[in-house]
């Protein structure tokens, strides 16, 4: 069978002090076979570069999520401009974008750094990880005026409505889909994902959190995603092997990273 690729983990997380490189060992044997583990924040980047570089399989996103912008210093800026341009294990700039849901930085603060950051990510020549919250049309607005279109990247853990998929889509963007398209009471992501092309999907947990029914509330892992691509499956009424295959090539064309 085709391997899986986790495009979006957290294994940096201090949910997984206790037994990482016990879960991380365990994952081949679920037939995950590469994960990019996601920066959120300076620190968090940090942990996720490091930890790219001790496995082979693992690839990294540098980034400075929403809520957390007030680590953002010219010291850490040059941190993080600096590490980003590791070709090796540095596959994105992410994750960056708006969160109104919580209102720890300020709107304009926000907007402020999701636009450096995809400048940053526009010098490289590498892919955004677009993390949007309850901020659907400003998300939309400053990615086409900032013209995100030649960036791409991935819309992490979509969320909204078929109509904003569109704006995405005709962006060139991915959508990750993880847990959430597994819960009862996700009909307008499910809806979504029915409009979405599988060519347009990838695979991602955002584990520590959003495990998939039946694990819902559990801390998620990659070894889960198998139930996210059979909710996938169901959906668009096609085969689990195909959910697979197609969201193996999209992840590495998302990334640029070559399937061998």
């Amino acid at each position: 069978m085709t391997p899986i690729f986790d495009t979006h983990a957290h294994y940096d997380d201090e949910a997984f002090d206790e037994d990482r490189e016990e879960i991380l060992s365990s994952l081949a044997m679920h037939g995950v076979a590469k994960v990019c583990d996601i920066g959120a924040g300076i620190e968090s980047s940090k942990t996720a570069l490091e930890l790219s570089k001790k496995y082979d399989w693992m690839y990294c996103a540098l980034g400075v999520i929403p809520g957390k912008c007030s680590e953002i210093n010219d010291e850490t800026w040059e941190w993080l401009v600096s590490s980003a341009r590791d070709e090796e294990k540095c596959v994105a700039i992410g994750e960056i974008g708006l969160d109104y849901h919580w209102d720890d930085d300020p709107k304009d603060v926000q907007a402020m750094h999701f636009v450096n950051q995809m400048d940053l990510a526009r010098s490289l020549r590498k892919p955004i990880v677009v993390h949007s919250r309850d901020a659907a049309n400003d998300t939309i607005n400053i990615m086409k005026e900032h013209k995100a279109s030649e960036i791409g990247g991935v819309i992490h853990c979509y969320s909204y409505t078929r109509e904003s998929a569109r704006e995405f889509l005709n962006m060139g963007f991915y959508f990750g889909i993880g847990g959430v398209v597994t819960f009862k009471n996700a009909r307008k992501l499910i809806e979504a994902v029915q409009y979405i092309p599988l060519s347009a999907i990838v695979l991602e947990t955002d584990c520590p959190y959003l495990a998939p029914v039946p694990h819902r509330g559990e801390r998620n892992y990659s070894g889960y995603l198998p139930l996210v691509a059979d909710a996938i499956a169901q959906i668009k009424n096609i085969p689990f092997e195909k959910v697979i295959e197609q969201t193996w090539q999209n992840a590495h064309s998302l990334y640029k990273i070559d399937e061998l």
